[in-house]
């Protein structure tokens, strides 16, 4: 089988995944990678008063992320990177540049999980207004243009809560394709959607994401398609990517195999 990348893995330390880096290492060996990279959920600073801590590492467990990934990099035979997947907050800017500075972080993933109204962060399938989609949208693109991010993840992550295909849905989805474009930044086609369970629609059972006419539209534009694992078990490493890359056969796109962080990997 073709040696193939994922650069959305999750380990033991976000408290929802099970494994350590080395044992995704060890799966991959197995499976045939030509690079990983681990992207767990980053910590946040104390003072971030509600940065659901029950999902993510704290700063103190950042060491310990840290010291796996280079105990696994020993055993790889193929590039291993060190990654987080952030949200996005304007007012924690400076966070992110330490993520890189400080954490060792070769890379960043914008998740965009939540949508912030007042002094709450609302996770998105849970979303059905439209305004507060709205404001997603807008904060997810704000994210996208940082300059923090090496790609966005699930980028049709909305339609988990927003469901039917709709105007506005179209609206949203070219928004962040036009962002993209624009930004000549990647969005991934993520693999563990498509283990997850169904979504009910007015069109039938379908996956909540990957969205089919979401990337039915990003196939018609030039924007750069990643394809990943988003791997929260050692199992899933590769199969959950190449189920992504399945996917984007559908429709005809050609996903990128290495990022620019890779250099040339």
């Amino acid at each position: 089988m073709k040696a193939i990348s994922n650069f959305h893995t999750h380990t033991h330390l976000c408290r929802h995944a099970s494994g350590r880096p080395a044992d995704y290492v060890e799966q991959a060996l197995k499976e045939g990678c030509s690079a990983l990279g681990f992207s767990d959920h980053c910590p946040y600073p104390d003072s971030f008063f509600d940065c659901w801590p029950e999902i993510r590492m704290t700063e103190d467990e950042a060491a310990e992320y840290d010291q796996d990934i280079l105990e696994a990099r020993e055993m790889a035979s193929f590039p291993v990177f060190q990654g987080y997947e952030c949200e996005w907050e304007a007012e924690y800017g400076s966070w992110y540049d330490e993520l890189k500075d400080s954490y060792h972080a070769d890379y960043l993933v914008l998740g965009a999980h939540w949508v912030t109204d007042g002094k709450s962060h609302i996770y998105i399938p849970r979303v059905e207004s439209p305004s507060l989609l709205n404001a997603y949208i807008d904060q997810t693109i704000d994210g996208m243009r940082s300059g923090h991010f090496a790609f966005l993840a699930h980028p049709d992550l909305f339609m988990a809560g927003y469901k039917e295909w709709d105007e506005q849905a179209k609206a949203c989805s070219q928004a962040i394709l036009d962002a993209a474009a624009d930004l000549d930044l990647p969005v991934e086609i993520n693999g563990l959607g498509m283990s997850r369970a169904l979504s009910s629609t007015r069109r039938g059972m379908r996956y909540a994401y990957p969205y089919v006419e979401f990337w039915e539209m990003a196939a018609l534009t030039n924007v750069r398609v990643i394809c990943n694992s988003d791997a929260h078990e050692p199992s899933d490493v590769i199969i959950n990517a190449w189920k992504a890359r399945d996917f984007a056969g559908r429709f005809g796109i050609e996903p990128m195999e290495f990022p620019s962080f890779c250099g040339n990997s």
